[in-house]
């Protein structure tokens, strides 16, 4: 390429995507991002313990999710996946949409079980996890799942 023609192409196609690509940074930092809590009971008395599910901005976090019934691995990691999807689509995201998962499990040796019902339910490309044999999930519940998701 030129001296010429490199500074044509600079002038108007790198530094000007340069510039349209700075002003962009500056225009999302101008807009107020706000704190949104999804499913709050109007009817609770008092300050909850923890919000169920909370938005800031396109991003959306699901706290920690148990099932507690009776049943093995594989029921309550169906149970927890169908709660989480209803949770996710009701802040208008879902389970394609998540970026991050922790999974805990009551005993390390539920691992392969939880997987097989874990495997395909975030789509084609799932987020990023990580799994915690957990010394104690609050109500009994054999597995627990707490996401991060965008809308």
């Amino acid at each position: 390429m030129s001296t010429s023609n490199r500074r044509k192409f600079l002038k108007g196609g790198v530094a000007g995507a340069a510039v349209t690509a700075a002003a962009v940074p500056q225009a999302k930092a101008q807009e107020k991002l706000t704190k949104k809590v999804f499913g709050r009971n109007p009817n609770a008395k008092g300050t909850p313990l923890f919000s169920n599910t909370v938005g800031y901005g396109n991003l959306i976090f699901v706290s920690g999710v148990g099932a507690h019934v009776p049943g093995d691995i594989s029921v309550h990691t169906k149970i927890v996946l169908e709660d989480l999807k209803k949770r996710l689509e009701a802040a208008g995201s879902s389970m394609d949409k998540c970026l991050k998962a922790t999974v805990y499990l009551a005993k390390g040796e539920d691992y392969a079980e939880m997987n097989k019902v874990f495997s395909g339910a975030f789509g084609p490309e799932p987020p990023v996890r990580t799994t915690v044999a957990a010394a104690w999930i609050p109500g009994d519940s054999l597995v627990e799942i707490d996401v991060i998701a965008y809308i």
